[in-house]
């Protein structure tokens, strides 16, 4: 393969640890938390690759695992993109498969001795995710999905994004950051005159995202900085401090953090 078609591979997406590390950082801990990235393979405009959503799903799970000790797993890369299939190379799973998928590693989870799951979702289509938490949470299991909306306005405001998450849809400011910062080198020219809003988007399950853009972009991802990459991270890294604290706590009941 010549120099001109070689790819840039993306890194850090499969955690290097062994066993050992695993049974070491379990033994300093009164509850093990295990982290999972869930990402999507779906358009993201001419200029962000189809792994986008895994790729700021890895970078949030990299950073959380930096910052607190849990058990980093590898990522779910494929989900449901259903309303991107208009455009070459989006490839989904159903709902009921990804719901499956998250049901079997938390309980396959329990079974080596880590009774606590974080779902860290990378993509906004898998509602799906919600359910499985919820339905967990109702059988007395020990799960959460991270970043809540509360948790990306935090890391919005912190890291400067001057897009509303409302705006912010597909392809924006915020996951152009975000890739600036973690893979710059998987970013393709054009981001800086992208542009595209479409901010009522209300029939979009119905028609899917093609009825909205014809780029597969709606944000600003021409406001993307790596600076502001970094600042959203480690925002929401602090934000999880407290889905450590409450999966931890030795009370079952889900005491109030919104102030944590």
């Amino acid at each position: 393969m010549s120099g001109s078609q070689m790819r840039p591979a993306a890194h850090s997406l499969v955690p290097a640890d062994t066993t050992e590390d695993v049974r070491t950082r379990g033994a300093g801990v009164s509850r093990q938390v295990a982290v999972l990235p869930v990402g999507s393979f779906e358009q993201h405009g001419p200029f962000l690759p189809l792994a986008t959503d895994t790729l700021v799903a890895c970078a949030i799970a990299r950073e959380l695992a930096a910052a607190h000790p849990v058990h980093l797993l590898p990522p779910v890369t494929i989900s449901c993109s259903h309303e991107h299939a208009a455009w070459p190379g989006t490839v989904s799973i159903s709902s009921v498969t990804l719901h499956a998928v998250i049901r079997d590693i938390a309980a396959s989870l329990r079974r080596s001795g880590v009774d606590a799951l974080v779902v860290v979702n990378g993509h906004g289509g898998n509602y799906v995710l919600g359910n499985v938490v919820q339905e967990s949470s109702a059988r007395g299991g020990r799960m959460a999905l991270f970043p809540a909306p509360e948790d990306w306005e935090a890391a919005r405001v912190r890291a400067g994004v001057e897009t509303s998450l409302l705006t912010d849809m597909h392809a924006g400011e915020i996951e152009t950051s975000i890739l600036l910062h973690a893979h710059p080198e998987l970013i393709r020219p054009g981001y800086e005159t992208s542009d595209f809003v479409a901010d009522d988007r209300r029939h979009l399950l119905t028609v899917g995202m093609s009825a909205y853009t014809d780029s597969g972009v709606i944000g600003r991802p021409s406001l993307g900085s790596a600076e502001k990459g970094k600042r959203l991270l480690a925002s929401l890294a602090d934000s999880f401090g407290a889905y450590v604290s409450l999966l931890t706590s030795a009370d079952d009941s889900v005491a109030d953090t919104g102030d944590a």
